[in-house]
Formats: C-alpha cells, structure tokens, sequence
C-alpha cells in the first residue's frame, strides 16, 4: 500500500489542470486514466474540439471521411501533447488503470500487469459521463446504434440518419451531418424544440433547420428499434422510419458506476452524480469531486473553474465557490450558433424582471453578408433603471465569440451604452453591439 499526497481519478480538464499546478508547487500527484485514448479528457477527445473540428469541415464542404482523419489527427496529437504535459512533471505519475475506492481514503487500480493499491491525502473525483442509452427495447442491440463518440468515428457518411432526440447535442448533430449530406431526421418527445428559448428565437431555429433539410418530428414516443428500423408513436398513430445509423442524443449521467464508491461514505445523488457543497467538497473530508461527475453544467470551462475554486482552497484564501458562478455562457454550435448568457425574455418575465427588449436581425451586420450568411437574430434585455445588461440570446455567425464580450460586460456591470459607444473594427461581427445597444 503507498501513500501518495494527492490522487486525481480521471485526466479530464479540471483533473489534469489541478496536477499540472500541484506538481509545479513540488506536490506529489497519481494520475489515474483507464483509457489512453481519453488523456486531457472529454473535451479533446470525444466531445467539444473534435465535434466542432467537424462542425467547421462540413461547413468549408470538406469530405466527411477526409474531415473524420483530420480531426482524428487533431486528438491524436492533443492526447500526446496532454500526456507529456503531466508525464513529464517530475512529481507526476500517470498510471493507466481502472481505479476503484475499497475506503473513504483508498483505492484500488487494476492496471495490465496487476493490482496496485494506494492510500490518497487528497483525493480528486474527476471521472467524467458517458452518453445515457435509454431503456428502448431493441436499442442496445441494433447494429445501426451510435452515441456521441461513435458517430464522431464513422468511417463513411450515413445517407439516413436517425437522431433520437431534439436537445442542444442531438440538433448539433442533425445540423452537422445535414450540412455532409445525410437525410436526417430528428426523434424528439417534446411537443417543440428548446423549450427553454424565447418563442422568436426558437422558430428563427426551427425554421433554419428544417430549411437544411431537417425533418423534426415531434411529440415522437420511440418504443422499439429492430436493428435499422425505429418504432415510434405519434398521439394514437405508430410509424416505422429506417435509418442507415440511429444516433442516441439523450443526455449524458456521470461516470460512477464503477468507483467502488459503495465501499465508502461519499454520497451519491438520486440521478448518481457526486453529491458536492458549494467548495467541490463530498461528505468525506479531503476527497473532491471535479468536472461532469458532479453534476450541474457538463461544459470544460465549469471543469476548469472546478480547479480554480480547488487551488483557492489549497493555495489561496478559500472564498471561491459554485455559487460565484453566474452568468455562464453558453452555445450550441448548429448553424448559426446559437448563444446564450443570463435573463431571456422568457425567464425575466416569469420572475418579473423589468426589462428594455433590444432586437437586431442579423440580416442588419455588414459582416453577416460578408460570410454569406444573413440568417438569425441578436436580443439583448437592460435594466430600464441602470443600463446595465440583463441577457443576451445572439442567434447568428460567430455568436459563440460575442456571447463572451457580454458576458463579461454582465459580470463586471458595464452598461450596455459603453458597448453601445465602443470603437469595432469593421467588418466584424462585434461592431453589431453599436446597433444592438444603442
């Protein structure tokens, strides 16, 4: 048995951020990744860089197979670059193994040549999820059934595609693989899409999408697959569909099955993510959780301000926390993207906030007939009694870049005449905020 200062569970972004800053402080870290084909993590790996790689060659028309080997080129060298990084530390072990709790301080790493066991000062949870596969009878069995990381690995284009459902990853998809070339059509059980939007933004979506060739079909019930052929329901009709792949898009649960952690006193929510308090700490002292096993968003920037709120307590004056964390910016990267940060329309009256509304059509950028894409719609809501910024939802070309300049003009109450009165470059899409803010 060998005590080791800090153990990381998982080489995910938060994980891998927090051994790379302990060993440049001359702290011991075990490093411990069951996968070699996952060091640095989701991200790089299955997940945001490589589908946003293919995002990018769809739309430059490139060859989906070409842009398959590109982007598996890309993690290729990433995996390497991330390894060395924490290998070469000297106070660094990466250990590829399965790591299990056997206690509240111990685990066990089953490795190719054996067993090895080990007690952690510290110990860091930072395993990650994996795609849920839900309960459909035939599913798990058909040979057409893809996740995620599968249809990212897809050594020829598939001409129908199936995407069971309609949420931010499923339309990314459908958008992605739309733009290759592949029939697809969406499975979703709600009675619309993004729910969550404002009405306006929503059908500007709906509408794009299905222009691109994208069937949604809602109020969809599926409740069988037999290998190609998807079963679903409608209200009281039954209709059959086949598709050449059918991938599941149903939402990702974190990676705890495995952990042993039935062998210890670490608790577990309802849905099985790592039950943490407002400081990533579990139940059982000195032992973390860090990234999507926690729960919450399941975005890399939330796994590397993980690792900031940790390092405050280890290195810092202990006061960041989750609950620091407001105004987060997010985007899902179908075409346009679509971005969001605080109140929309939709939430802001529900709390009844008051709220100026601010509109631009995209249609109105210089730089948006530039890129040949006019598509879209910019909203912005201010406080009618100090300018400052509520919320911004930017459907539009290079939205996922603006949200942040919002974000931050938000977080640091920066009223939304500054960047109404702000100098651009020309042409660009940011010089929109002269407009949109005015």
């Amino acid at each position: 048995m060998q005590t080791v200062k800090n153990i990381i569970i998982g080489f995910g972004k938060g994980g891998k951020t927090l051994a790379k800053f302990l060993a440049q402080k001359g702290e011991e870290v075990l490093v411990v990744e069951k996968s070699k084909q996952m060091y640095g993590g989701t991200c790089i790996n299955i997940a945001c860089l490589p589908s946003k790689r293919l995002i990018i060659e769809a739309a430059n028309g490139v060859d989906f197979v070409e842009a398959v080997d590109g982007k598996n080129d890309m993690t290729a060298m990433l995996r390497n670059k991330n390894y060395h990084m924490l290998a070469d530390e000297k106070t660094v072990t990466v250990l590829d193994g399965t790591a299990r709790f056997t206690s509240n301080h111990q685990i066990a790493v089953t490795t190719d040549d054996g067993v090895q066991e080990f007690t952690g000062e510290r110990i860091f949870i930072n395993t990650g999820a994996q795609p849920i596969i839900p309960n459909i009878p035939g599913l798990q069995e058909s040979s057409a059934v893809l996740d995620s990381t599968a249809a990212m690995e897809q050594t020829s284009l598939p001409q129908r595609l199936v995407i069971i459902g309609g949420g931010y990853i499923g339309l990314e998809f459908a958008s992605m693989f739309a733009t290759y070339g592949s029939k697809v059509t969406v499975l979703d059980n709600h009675s619309d899409i993004l729910p969550r939007e404002d009405d306006d933004i929503r059908e500007a979506v709906k509408q794009d999408l299905q222009q691109a060739g994208i069937e949604l079909v809602l109020n969809a019930q599926v409740n069988q697959v037999a290998d190609h052929v998807v079963t679903y329901e409608q209200t009281d009709s039954r209709h059959e569909i086949t598709a050449d792949r059918i991938l599941v898009a149903t939402g990702r649960h974190a990676n705890t099955a495995e952990l042993g952690l039935e062998n210890t006193d670490i608790q577990l929510d309802p849905r099985g993510n790592v039950i943490v308090d407002d400081y990533l700490k579990t139940n059982v002292d000195n032992v973390w959780a860090i990234g999507d096993v926690k729960g919450g968003p399941q975005f890399t920037y939330i796994s590397l301000d993980d690792f900031r709120i940790i390092r405050d307590q280890l290195y810092g004056d202990g006061q960041r926390r989750i609950s620091n964390r407001i105004n987060v910016p997010t985007t899902a990267f179908i075409t346009p993207p679509l971005s969001q940060v605080g109140l929309t329309e939709k939430e802001a009256t529900k709390r009844n906030v008051k709220y100026k509304l601010k509109k631009l059509p995209v249609a109105a950028i210089p730089k948006a007939r530039v890129l040949k894409d006019p598509r879209g719609l910019f909203k912005a809501l201010i406080d009618p009694d100090n300018g400052e910024i509520l919320g911004a939802t930017l459907y539009g070309p290079e939205s996922h870049e603006l949200i942040n300049t919002i974000s931050l003009a938000i977080n640091n109450h920066i009223p939304a005449k500054v960047l109404a009165e702000q100098i651009y470059t020309h042409p660009t899409m940011t010089e929109a905020f002269n407009d949109l803010f005015k």
